[in-house]
């Protein structure tokens, strides 16, 4: 005879496996969790909110140059500047964030005034470079402006054209990769609404690059994208892309 299970038991199963779940946080089984961030919301009107997506499948936290970037910047204490990394995959929390960010009367939604002075920067390498172009043409649904657009050797589909609520946009990328290689111009849907700063080659024929820490596997096929991703050069140039857009806006 095949042994059955009680109902009851299966049940409190459920339950207990629920309330597991919840305490030991979202991040073991569904990755980020907006509780990960540290930003305090809302913004001050003079404050600026900067994203930086994720590459592949890494978490928020992994110790890249991406999250490197995102951790020097607030280690620089930039009065107006609040910094956050998000996974790629987690665009529905990026907006999240942006909305309870901005709303500075606290009422659950954002206002045309909030959403017009909205002061938001984004920035992406690899598959994060693409979400970057997928998010902002997610907020200009939502009405809202964005600042900046980078994309770091943008890999994804749909992300040449930059939408119209962009302000302006940088594109760095490397054209040596044999299977993957970035994106190697970016366009303006509107070129009355947005300026493009520049499309940036980064050419890896003969620059050196330290790739010591990179897994061999992960260099298999995309030593190029893994040079750009690794080369302080390129996000030296970033950080000076995000500080410009932070020092210069006005409204």
């Amino acid at each position: 005879m095949r042994a059955t299970t009680h109902p009851l038991f299966v049940r409190l199963s459920v339950s207990l496996l629920s309330c597991w779940t919840a305490v030991t946080g979202c991040l073991f089984f569904h990755g980020q969790c907006y509780r990960d961030f540290t930003t305090q919301t809302p913004l001050g009107e003079n404050d600026f909110l900067v994203l930086g997506l994720m590459g592949g499948r890494d978490a928020w936290n992994k110790n890249n140059a991406l999250r490197s970037l995102a951790l020097k910047l607030r280690s620089q204490q930039h009065a107006r500047l609040q910094v956050e990394t998000v996974e790629n995959t987690k665009r529905a929390l990026a907006i999240e964030l942006v909305r309870n960010a901005f709303d500075r009367d606290r009422d659950g939604k954002l206002g045309r005034r909030e959403r017009s002075s909205a002061r938001l920067i984004l920035y992406g390498q690899s598959f994060g470079g693409a979400a970057v172009v997928k998010l902002a043409r997610q907020l200009r649904e939502m009405g809202i402006p964005v600042l900046l657009t980078v994309q770091i050797d943008s890999i994804g589909k749909d992300d040449a054209v930059i939408p119209s609520n962009v302000l302006r946009a940088a594109n760095l990328f490397q054209p040596n990769g044999l299977l993957i290689r970035g994106e190697p111009r970016i366009v303006p849907e509107d070129p009355l609404k947005t300026t493009i700063i520049g499309n940036f080659e980064f050419d890896y024929r003969q620059r050196k690059v330290d790739l010591s820490s990179v897994p061999w596997h992960k260099k298999l096929f995309r030593v190029a994208h893994n040079k750009i991703e690794h080369d302080p050069d390129v996000w030296a140039k970033v950080e000076e892309l995000v500080l410009e857009a932070a020092t210069t806006t006005q409204f």
